[in-house]
């Protein structure tokens, strides 16, 4: 299946990243969000990144422009129904999924495939809402997008080995490397792997144990981390990590999955990480 016309619902750092991607890679692709303020504000962050890399001589003007070009943002579903691949990227609300696929479901072709980003929803649930269970998966980029090499793709108790077989293909297309899942895994593989180990330099943090700074650093010189945990949470979002754990935990009834109280008391005071300007760091 030689996937054209991606459609990228959510444009956010992730849904904007996604759509980035495919046109950098010469797709025509179209983000929606719920309203113009949502989409212009994704719009301008994807002009001013690509900016910058013609500022530093990586691409040229036209470039930028030809990439620009072909991404049409949107608050319409409407045109899902002439796209051929599917990518949900909203926040990990397991109803507002659910309310998205149905909606996909009756608007795209019924060979539409369509992918969620979720890193720690069941796909069999999200796949509950739609008359095409075999055509769901989750489909995990990271953060951020255009970068990272990694794309987990992740089965559903009903996808089929071709909706498999066509994700991967569509990954490497967008110059990604997938690896896939043998079986339906919360959180999949990265997530689930790092959970604890960021939970715990939380709770190293809270204990007293070492400043934000003394622990990433200790962990990038230590155990070769590229980015300490600490910054790593305040890149995802601890809103986003919080609401993964809580997943997580509620799933696996594992403690090492329980959020810690850390990041409860900072979400409730509005410390969500660079998105709000402080997290465990001031931006």
């Amino acid at each position: 299946m030689d996937i054209k016309k991606p459609f990228i619902v959510g444009a956010g750092i992730m849904g904007a990243g996604i759509g980035q991607l495919c046109a950098q890679q010469g797709l025509e692709a179209t983000v929606v969000d719920i309203s113009d303020e949502v989409v212009n504000k994704a719009r301008e962050k994807v002009k001013t990144g690509l900016a910058r890399r013609v500022e530093k001589g990586k691409i040229t003007q036209e470039d930028m422009d030809s990439v620009l070009s072909r991404i049409n943002w949107t608050t319409d579903l409407d045109p899902a129904r002439e796209c051929d691949f599917c990518i949900e990227a909203i926040s990990e609300n397991l109803d507002a999924k659910k309310v998205i696929f149905e909606s996909l479901d009756s608007i795209c072709s019924p060979e539409t495939i369509l992918a969620t980003n979720t890193t720690a929803l069941s796909i069999s649930e999200i796949a509950s809402a739609t008359s095409r269970p075999d055509k769901v998966l989750g489909m995990h980029f990271f953060n951020p997008v255009v970068i990272m090499k990694l794309v987990e793709v992740i089965r559903g108790e009903k996808t089929s080995g071709e909706t498999i077989a066509t994700a991967k293909e569509f990954a490497e297309s967008l110059g990604k490397i997938p690896i896939t899942t043998a079986k339906e895994a919360p959180a999949g593989i990265v997530s689930r792997v790092l959970a604890g180990l960021l939970n715990e330099a939380a709770v190293v943090y809270a204990d007293g144990v070492a400043s934000p700074e003394d622990i990433d650093e200790a962990m990038k010189l230590g155990a070769g981390h590229p980015m300490g945990p600490l910054a790593l949470i305040d890149m995802i979002g601890l809103d986003i990590h919080l609401a993964k754990m809580e997943t997580l935990y509620g799933n696996l009834k594992d403690e090492r999955y329980k959020p810690p109280e850390i990041i409860r008391k900072m979400v409730a005071e509005g410390k969500l990480g660079k998105k709000s300007g402080e997290g465990f760091y001031k931006y």
